[in-house]
């Protein structure tokens, strides 16, 4: 048996000399020793592009760093199945400082419009963060042998876990990825097709970047530019471009959806988590398409019961629609992965969702960001983060209102800039507004979910819709969730674990 750990060499090469492995009786070693770039080039070119043996690009993985870019468009870069990586933390990180992204298309009264509101936001999240850290340090026991530092940094985490809502979306941020050139390929074409033209700059930023040698720490920098010598993947990303696919039949579904769910009545939105009903596969294919795309928000349970009275005829014509732009290496859709067996309707605030889009064990299909699902009033709020006592404390001293009100002109603006130049607007939402999204998974990763989310170090937010999903699963398959051990976010709260 040899057992041994490679490293240094370049992605497309080791990509070849792995592939190698079911087509040569050489160790990888004596593979890599053989290779230059021009071989792995041809190689891909045969094998990859010619054959379609796509399996090839799993092997090749890059680490790539996307910085500087704003919590929206983060939030789409990394809705990726396959993909590993992390982004700032904003439970952790001070946002005072961080600045906020203007898309390029504003000018005149909208561009100052927009720069006031999101001044204004940036403004209430730094003064209501330093008057809950005063009002926690003055209130909480500094346990005898806790540093006060440690005491001060514990207790500021739990100010941004509220202070943090009143942050816009435009809030910039950065992430690192690591991932295969497979999923990087789809993650490009799929980001070049995005509606937002910074989301599409991305795209070819990240293209880019795979044609380009790669930034290495290591080397010297008084000697050379910090950079290798060889282009990351350049045949593997070559012919990355926007996906008509996608594009076509997100316009047309757009409208089918608004078209049939004109009568459904408005979005129900009592619930925070909801359990769909079962149905056969071609509904939740049909009802999962015109979920993605209902602009109004319309709940999942909604567009099931409208799926359940369609014709036949009409499912099958929805069906076929979302196929008929699909060109030869095109992939299906995701929102046409259907048979599994919990489907969680979620409706949470933005800032928590991002922590359970990390969860890739399952499939979500997930609403464009809208004003109309509002926040959630501060006297619900900081209950769940504090315990009663000290929320009582906070909404007597007027850091309730303040909360409010904060989240009233994001979205005041949002609306205000919603005609002029709607694919702006959206930037202006606090993370506290609430976004729809359909989780479907299995019963293990149900209970993985809320056995992990409610813990009493998570969020506020996410754990009470964790220990929701929790319920729901308990209900419809009782045995399976006495498999995991959460805890319920009702028990007493100390401030202090982490």
């Amino acid at each position: 048996m040899k057992v041994y750990a490679v490293d240094g060499v370049p992605p497309e090469i080791q990509a070849y000399a792995m592939a190698k492995y079911s087509r040569s009786s050489r160790s990888m070693l004596e593979s890599i020793g053989e290779l230059s770039a021009q071989r792995a080039e041809a190689f891909l070119n045969t094998f990859y592009f010619q054959y379609g043996h796509r399996s090839i690009a799993d092997l090749a993985h890059l680490a790539l760093a996307i910085e500087d870019v704003s919590i929206l468009a983060a939030a789409r870069v990394v809705d990726e199945p396959l993909w590993d990586g992390q982004e700032r933390s904003t439970r952790y990180q001070p946002f005072k400082n961080t600045g906020y992204f203007t898309p390029p298309e504003l000018a005149g009264a909208e561009a100052d419009g927009y720069r006031a509101a999101a001044d204004a936001a940036f403004a209430a999240y730094d003064g209501l963060t330093g008057d809950l850290l005063g009002l926690l340090v003055d209130s909480v026991p500094r346990p005898e042998g806790l540093d006060p530092k440690a005491f001060e940094r514990t207790l500021r985490a739990r100010a941004f876990d509220v202070s943090r809502s009143l942050l816009p979306l435009a809030t910039i941020t950065s992430l690192g990825q690591v991932t295969s050139a497979r999923v990087l390929e789809r993650q490009i074409s799929r980001l070049l097709s995005d509606p937002f033209p910074e989301v599409r700059g991305i795209g070819e930023a990240l293209r880019q970047a795979c044609l380009a040698p790669a930034e290495d720490p290591r080397r010297d920098g008084d000697t050379d530019d910090g950079r290798g010598s060889a282009a990351v993947a350049p045949t593997l990303v070559k012919y990355t471009a926007p996906s008509p696919y996608l594009i076509e039949t997100r316009r047309e579904l757009a409208l089918i959806a608004d078209a049939e769910l004109a009568g459904v009545g408005p979005p129900e939105r009592s619930r925070a988590v909801e359990l769909a009903d079962d149905e056969t596969p071609t509904d939740e294919a049909v009802a999962t398409l015109l979920y993605r795309w209902d602009a109004a928000g319309h709940s999942y349970r909604q567009v099931q019961a409208m799926v359940r009275a369609l014709p036949e005829p009409r499912k099958r014509e929805i069906l076929e629609l979302a196929v008929a732009h699909r060109g030869p290496h095109d992939e299906l859709l995701r929102e046409l992965q259907v048979g599994y067996a919990f489907k969680f309707d979620l409706l949470m605030d933005y800032g928590s969702f991002r922590d359970l889009h990390r969860h890739r064990r399952c499939v979500q299909i997930i609403q464009e960001p809208t004003p109309d699902h509002g926040p959630e009033p501060a006297a619900e709020i900081l209950p769940r983060a504090f315990g009663r006592e000290l929320a009582g404390r906070a909404l007597a001293a007027g850091l309730g209102d303040r909360y409010d009100r904060a989240l009233a002109d994001g979205l005041a603006a949002t609306r205000a800039l919603a005609g002029p130049v709607p694919l702006a607007a959206p930037y202006l939402l606090p993370l506290a507004t609430r976004t729809r999204a359909l989780f479907k998974m299995d019963a293990a990763q149900a209970a993985y979910i809320a056995e992990l989310r409610t813990a009493p170090a998570g969020h506020f937010s996410y754990r009470r819709v964790a220990w929701e999903m929790y319920l729901a699963l308990r209900e419809r398959a009782p045995h399976l969730a006495a498999l995991a051990h959460p805890t319920d976010p009702a028990e007493p709260i100390d401030l202090l674990h982490r």
